[in-house]
């Protein structure tokens, strides 16, 4: 942590010698004779350095990301060094620059980047402008950006944004898992089960193995030239069934083994009556999952995926638009994408075809319910005689989820007792509460 803070304090010593360069060359009307000053890092692996290697910044490039990180650590850095140029203070338009609200310093702008590394070089500031096209890495891999201006007005007076991750990275040398909020309507899931602990029917199995093949070996099939540009990036699956029959978990598992964030986005919560509100909602999460090596999860997907109608109305005709926006950032989405819904025949047929596999999650057989069962004991109580694990896997079509809330009321039935172990009686009153609540109880 201390090699992190004194690089920082290094990078902005040198991001001020530039400004106050830039400022000296401006007012002494001396901008062809402008220098950067020899650029100063500290010999260690703190954050900033191993960005400025792997990326093979030029000096422009790291200045950019100085000038975006710089408000999150010293909001007056710009404004100290201008003042000193002019100490009456008044307006000074070339330096570019934002205020806010809540921020009481000066935010850089695109206008900034170009008058610190250009002055008035009209070619040095257009070569400024293509750090932030869409072509360039800072904007591919979402690491800075403009942002977005009303209509009219000169783009590059937008201000730059650095995300979030970077700015946890390159500040405290790690990420924090973004929260759930309206800003990012997703929740990252996991899970301390493991592959034993889940029952899944042979030919789902036989599928999921699929997608495990994929997540180990796809880096190696895209670095063949003769086979990446046929190929589409990204797996796309849907997983359907009954709910409690192991769509969310297996998703989980996956993310546990190959040791990959798993974040669930319920679409039945995130499609908007609004019009256009669903493609913002969606296009945070994707924003924030590029290049994040993420598995997306979308929960309750007919309720975006549902089967079209004809367009009757403004709100049919932008649906549709939401369906296609959704349909073609999962194309573009380069990781694993999964869609879950209790129904196959809930979703578009045109849809399906988007899919490489559409895996059925069937509620579980007798023979699948007894391993669910036994599996579900847990090791610290133990069972009564009198209780027979097979009569309930052979009388109740319950799924994996119903059997687990079953023995978990047994469980704690049994515990409060403290004396002896989960009975029939236990078992049988979990039973009867679990088909009250499935509204199966005769």
């Amino acid at each position: 942590m201390q090699n992190l803070h004194q690089n920082i304090i290094l990078s902005l010593g040198y991001l001020g010698e530039i400004v106050d360069q830039r400022l000296q060359a401006h007012f002494n009307k001396t901008d062809e004779g402008f220098a950067f000053p020899e650029l100063k890092i500290a010999p260690d692996d703190a954050p900033l350095n191993h960005f400025l290697l792997q990326h093979k910044l030029n000096i422009e490039e790291y200045t950019t990301l100085l000038l975006a990180l710089v408000p999150h650590l010293q909001p007056n850095f710009i404004d100290a060094i201008v003042q000193r140029f002019i100490p009456q203070g008044g307006e000074f338009p070339e330096i570019g620059g934002v205020k806010l609200n809540n921020h009481r310093g000066m935010l850089p702008t695109g206008e900034t980047a170009q008058f610190i590394l250009a002055g008035n070089d009209l070619a040095g500031r257009l070569q400024v402008a293509q750090y932030f096209s869409t072509d360039h890495f800072f904007h591919k891999e979402n690491i800075l950006t403009l942002e977005a201006v009303k209509e009219g007005e000169p783009r590059m007076s937008g201000r730059i944004m650095l995300s979030q991750e970077y700015v946890e990275w390159l500040t405290m040398g790690k990420v924090y898992a973004p929260a759930f909020s309206p800003d990012f309507p997703a929740k990252r899931i996991d899970t301390g089960m493991h592959w034993d602990d889940a029952v899944l029917h042979p030919t789902t199995q036989l599928y999921i193995d699929d997608i495990k093949m994929w997540l180990e070996h796809h880096h190696r099939l895209e670095q063949d030239p003769s086979i990446a540009r046929k190929l589409k990036r990204g797996y796309r699956v849907l997983f359907y069934g009954s709910p409690g029959t192991g769509k969310t978990l297996t998703a989980s598992l996956l993310g546990k083994q190959f040791n990959k964030d798993v974040y669930r986005i319920d679409l039945s919560q995130v499609v908007s009556k609004f019009i256009g509100e669903t493609e913002k909602n969606l296009e945070k999460i994707f924003a924030k999952a590029e290049n994040k090596n993420w598995i997306l999860f979308f929960d309750e997907a007919d309720a975006l995926f549902g089967k079209r109608s004809g367009i009757s109305n403004a709100h049919d005709k932008y649906a549709n638009q939401e369906v296609s926006y959704l349909l073609q950032r999962i194309e573009d989405f380069p990781g694993l994408i999964v869609l879950a819904s209790n129904f196959k025949n809930n979703i578009d047929q045109a849809f399906l075809r988007r899919f490489n596999a559409i895996i059925h999650f069937p509620m579980p057989d007798a023979v699948e319910r007894l391993c669910l069962w036994k599996k579900n004991v847990p090791e610290t109580v133990a069972l009564q005689a009198d209780v027979n694990l097979k009569s309930y896997a052979d009388k109740y079509e319950f799924s994996g989820s119903a059997i687990s809330n079953i023995m978990q009321y047994a469980s704690l039935y049994a515990m409060a007792r403290q004396n002896g172990g989960i009975t029939s009686d236990d078992i049988g009153n979990g039973i009867k509460r679990e088909l009250m609540k499935e509204n199966r109880l005769q």
